[in-house]
């Protein structure tokens, strides 16, 4: 073999290459001398683990697990003294033979936290648990009463939308009908619409009379609705102007917007 080749097996055996060495894909040639290296590190590392010192809480776990796992035997002062009274092994404890067969279990604690810590531990989750639950519900309630809300509100405000548009066609109807009777003003200014409503003087009002300042519009649309239906036979829901006091009776369905729907 030549120098060249020398240096170049030399170069293969490098550090880099026998930690990647792993990750080889199959199919790719890999030096002899590199193979025997590699695994002659592996057998010194699985040395190395077998021969590792154990810590003293892993020799006194096995040491422990060893003595559990054994059978009492004659020897035990214990298993001695039942054998005395009369208990075979494998025999339930108890006069009538309804106890325990298996000895308790023995429950090692290496952990350094102190007595109660665990019970202690789980009841504080059961409690932040419990928050969160009660927490998450009163969240989910308060965003369902939101909602509630929000519909009532728009609804409220739909039905005050629809009283409005119904109060101001009452004035459009109001104004038409009473100009057809040669009526020149109104009985209330808010009777016809404000551009066509003639305008008020600056006379101060006496203490009984109520301004239409102090009407809201449903009051208002139920007095105009009033007016039209007594003055004129007019009904504003039906839109339409009956021919006598009988006819209205007897083909309106009512004298609110309730009765309509």
């Amino acid at each position: 073999m030549s120098n060249i080749e020398e240096e170049e097996e030399e170069d293969y055996m490098s550090d880099a290459f026998l930690s990647s060495i792993q990750d080889v894909k199959p199919g790719i040639p890999v030096p002899r001398r590199v193979k025997e290296l590699y695994q002659k590190e592996e057998k010194h590392r699985e040395n190395n683990i077998k021969n590792r010192q154990k810590s003293l809480k892993e020799v006194e776990k096995e040491r422990r697990d060893s003595v559990l796992n054994e059978a009492l035997t004659k020897n035990n002062k214990g298993f001695a003294l039942l054998q005395k009274m009369g208990y075979q092994k494998g025999q339930a404890l108890g006069k009538k033979g309804d106890g325990i067969v298996e000895p308790i279990p023995l429950h090692i604690k290496t952990g350094r936290s102190g007595i109660g810590h665990e019970a202690m531990t789980k009841r504080k989750a059961e409690e932040y648990l419990e928050n969160f639950r009660q927490k998450f519900q009163m969240t989910q309630q308060a965003q369902g009463q939101a909602a509630n809300d929000f519909r009532l509100r728009m609804r409220s405000k739909r039905e005050e939308q629809k009283l409005e548009g119904d109060f101001r066609r009452g004035q459009r109807a109001c104004l038409q009908l009473d100009k057809q009777k040669g009526i020149s003003c109104p009985r209330e200014v808010w009777y016809w619409p404000p551009s066509d409503a003639p305008q008020e003087d600056d006379s101060e009002p006496e203490e009984d009379e109520v301004t239409d300042q102090e009407l809201s519009i449903p009051e208002k649309s139920h007095i105009l609705a009033s007016y039209l239906r007594q003055r004129h036979l007019f009904c504003i829901w039906c839109g339409t102007e009956y021919q006598d006091e009988e006819d209205i009776q007897s083909n309106c369905p009512g004298d609110t917007f309730e009765d309509h729907e």
